[in-house]
């Protein structure tokens, strides 16, 4: 049987990783390794200036007092009995989609993932209500595990799926989309007097371009994009590469 390691942002008592946990245990063998509470956010961030604390919840689960990389790291070094065939992280509450995937601890979970050379997938539900119905992204994650493990992923590459609720039964294969988002901050005081910012996203529905994760999930699609760990840009690599004798002589003036 396969053996597969469950993760998330959003800690591990979450109900999209028990949504998942439950349609993977006639499947594979499952560990879960998660944040012992709410780490939304993260991104792929490590706790380096305090121990992270390990909690034993039950049979193959553990919580974490860390942040979704530091479970996934804990889980290949001390605590799985074997190398898991495949990483799961979610089943987030909430979209990643566009330049949101740099923030998410989601997939940072998957990326640290990918960056041991285990297949990685990241599973979202876009859905704000408090009520949100995880069955459909579920059945997506189990799905997509079953075409892994028939077919395989290219090493270091993550998929990051999102599932739109309601979900038409279509699914697409996209590119990440660009910044169609405008940060905003909403000031306030405290009792003190001193200021105090909350953080959030408006979203700015322009110029959605049509193979990418939002306009599937605009439309009613599951969203797959395939994300690889090297950012490096080859053309401005090549085109930028004759600076380096100049930078390299202004210290030999």
């Amino acid at each position: 049987m396969k053996h597969i390691l469950l993760t998330n942002d959003d800690g591990y008592q979450a109900e999209g990783l028990r949504a998942v946990a439950g349609v993977l245990a006639d499947f594979a063998t499952v560990h879960i390794v998660a944040p012992s509470k709410e780490q939304s956010g993260a991104a792929q961030s490590l706790t380096l200036r305090q121990p992270i604390v390990c909690n034993r919840i039950a049979e193959c689960e553990w919580a974490i007092d860390g942040t979704p990389a530091d479970c996934v790291i804990v889980a290949l070094q001390k605590l799985l009995p074997e190398r898991p065939d495949l990483l799961i992280s979610g089943i987030n509450h909430g979209a990643n989609l566009g330049e949101n995937i740099y923030y998410s601890g989601t997939v940072g979970a998957a990326r640290e993932g990918a960056l041991h050379h285990i297949p990685s997938v990241a599973v979202s539900l876009c859905a704000r209500k408090e009520n949100a119905k995880f069955e459909d992204s579920a059945r997506v994650a189990r799905a997509t595990a079953e075409m892994i493990f028939k077919e395989g992923l290219p090493d270091q590459v993550l998929l990051n799926v999102n599932v739109p609720e309601p979900w038409n039964g279509v699914v697409r294969f996209t590119r990440q989309s660009k910044k169609i988002t405008r940060n905003q901050l909403s000031e306030g005081k405290d009792p003190r007097g001193r200021s105090y910012f909350w953080l959030f996203e408006q979203k700015l529905d322009k110029n959605v371009e049509p193979d990418t994760d939002y306009a599937a999930i605009f439309s009613g699609a599951v969203s797959i994009t395939p994300l690889h760990l090297d950012p490096t840009h080859t053309e401005s690599l090549n085109h930028l590469s004759h600076w380096a004798k100049s930078i390299a002589s202004a210290f030999k003036r």
